[in-house]
C-alpha cells in the first residue's frame, strides 16, 4: 500500500511517496499505523498526544476526505487503493 504526503509532511516523512505494509483485512487506520512506524517522525506531526488525528491533517482514501465521508480511519482498504495525507492547503 502506497501513500502519498504532501507537502510538509513529505519533507517530515522524507519522500512523497512511502510503501507500507497491511494485512489483507486493513484499514485506513491500520495503514496509518503502519506509515507512522515506517516513518516515526510524521508521528508528533499527524497525531495529537491522545493518539487521534490532528484535526488539521487531512487523509484521503481513494479522493474521499476519511473525516467527512465512509467509516472514517475504520474503513476497508485493499490493494491498490490510493491513501494521501496533507496539511491545510490555503493561497491566494
Amino acid at each position: 500500500m502506497e501513500w502519498k504526503l504532501f507537502a510538509d509532511l513529505a519533507e517530515v516523512g522524507g519522500d512523497k511517496h512511502v510503501d507500507v505494509a497491511v494485512g489483507a483485512d486493513a484499514t485506513v487506520g491500520d495503514a496509518l499505523d503502519a506509515l507512522l512506524d515506517a516513518r516515526p517522525a510524521l508521528r508528533d506531526r499527524v497525531l495529537t498526544e491522545d493518539g487521534d488525528l490532528r484535526p488539521h491533517v487531512n487523509v484521503l482514501h481513494n479522493g474521499e476526505n476519511v473525516r467527512t465521508e465512509g467509516d472514517g480511519l475504520a474503513q476497508s482498504v485493499e490493494s491498490g487503493d490510493e491513501l494521501a495525507m496533507f496539511p491545510p492547503v490555503s493561497g491566494g
